[in-house]
């Protein structure tokens, strides 16, 4: 609307700005505002802040595509820098995560089998409950708590209760799945390790080594799942076979510099060094070293296709969104063993003065999947219409020992098919009149 788009860096280093032309054009500001539940006047503000900056930089997070428009939405933040035009500067453009400065080889890790039969995560509760050609007869659970963290937690925990299955939790912790298992296997931490660290923000490499001997029977990921491909003959030609074999396997891989620093204890930086200008020192990792804004094979892949919006599933019988944000307690789920205060759901007084709520009052959240009992704080710093729970909190952490994952749909995101964590729409209403 307002002319701003850098039409000169589009047509030299974008392919589908036209198609995205097309699909933006009926998101007036004041649309885009109504739909988003913010103010109109204030999204112009943003707008023309982040036109008129230089350099200006995008850091996309996580939490926005976990629902039912999180790919597209993703799609539509990474389009922004290009259509400004704020690529080419030192600090302008995008970043979400640079633990993909590294192009290690994975292919050896990530190539499938023929024919293997590839089952969503987020699904394993109607895995374990609905497949039947063939069933599903062995769970091996690892780096995973699914009782505690997989949406559709009810079915989760039914299947996991099957006489039929025989499950194998490879654990450093007796976490809430590993009560459910066969045999629990006891798995290393990172400190009695090999791993190669890459992290979100920093963008060297380093090779972790470990400062203490495995405990007990305790062997790493790659120890057992080599040993376990070794006896059932499916290793391939040169494959590792465990986590030294691993280790070695990718340094002789890397350039040899690189290689000799990270045997020698330095952190090396990527071949372009460790402060690039994207379109300068760094370009997308597509054919042409574009971005593409409008992929055929994303468009085909996406329900409504590329950047169509699909409406809020709230309903009049579930009015309240419920989200799961991080807590200081846990990682995901890790460290859930650990003692912690009560956890509370938390609502807005105006969302708490219309169901006749006050604070620590004994409250069910309840939808058509499920109920979690919880104690309430009212708190005026989260938004009407959304509630707040924790995530990765153990089931010992309610008293009907559901957690904020009972209430979450099994459907997935529109592109990549991950968890629509943020789709749960639920009631609250007061455990006493239950």
């Amino acid at each position: 609307e307002t002319g701003g788009a850098d039409e000169a860096f589009l047509r030299a280093h974008t392919r589908g700005a036209d198609r995205l032309r097309e699909r933006a054009e009926p998101w007036t500001l004041e649309r885009a505002a109504e739909t988003a539940g913010i103010d109109a006047a204030a999204l112009a503000r943003v707008a023309e802040l982040y036109a008129s900056s230089s350099p200006a930089l995008i850091r996309c997070g996580w939490g926005l595509e976990r629902n039912r428009n999180g790919g597209n939405a993703a799609m539509a933040i990474l389009a922004l820098p290009a259509v400004g035009g704020k690529f080419g500067v030192r600090g302008g453009g995008y970043s979400m995560s640079n633990s993909a400065s590294w192009n290690i080889d994975r292919t050896w890790i990530d190539a499938p089998e023929p024919d293997t039969r590839v089952v969503n995560m987020n699904h394993l509760g109607r895995a374990l409950t609905e497949y039947d050609d063939p069933p599903v007869d062995v769970l091996f659970v690892y780096n995973c708590n699914p009782a505690a963290t997989v949406p559709d937690q009810r079915r989760v925990i039914r299947g996991l209760e099957r006489e039929d299955l025989f499950t194998v939790v490879f654990e450093q912790v007796m976490t809430d799945t590993a009560l459910y298992a066969d045999v629990v296997l006891p798995a290393t931490t990172f400190l009695e390790g090999y791993d190669f660290a890459k992290a979100y923000g920093p963008i060297n490499l380093d090779l972790a080594r470990p400062v203490v001997e495995p405990v007990g029977e305790a062997r790493s990921n790659a120890d057992v799942f080599g040993e376990l491909c070794l006896r059932l003959g499916l290793l391939r030609d040169d494959e590792p076979t465990g986590e030294l074999d691993l280790m070695v396997h990718v340094l002789d891989r890397l350039p040899r510099a690189i290689s000799e620093d990270l045997r020698g204890g330095t952190l090396p930086a990527p071949p372009f060094g460790t402060a690039p200008i994207q379109f300068v020192d760094v370009f997308p990792n597509t054919p042409d070293r574009k971005v593409h804004l409008f992929p055929a094979d994303l468009e085909a892949s996406a329900p409504m296709g590329l950047y169509r919006f699909q409406p809020d599933p709230q309903t009049d019988r579930y009015p309240l969104a419920l989200i799961s944000p991080a807590s200081d307690r846990t990682i995901s789920s890790t460290l859930g063993e650990l003692p912690r205060p009560d956890v509370k759901l938390t609502m807005h007084p105006a969302d708490a003065e219309a169901r006749g709520l006050a604070e620590n009052d004994q409250v069910r959240m309840f939808n058509d999947l499920g109920e979690v009992q919880c104690t309430l704080k009212v708190a005026p710093s989260i938004r009407p219409g959304t509630i707040s729970l924790p995530k990765g909190i153990w089931r010992r952490s309610t008293p009907n020992s559901a957690t904020g994952t009972a209430l979450v749909p099994d459907t997935l995101t529109d592109l990549g098919g991950g968890a629509c964590f943020n789709d749960a729409r639920v009631q609250v209403a007061s455990l006493a009149n239950a």
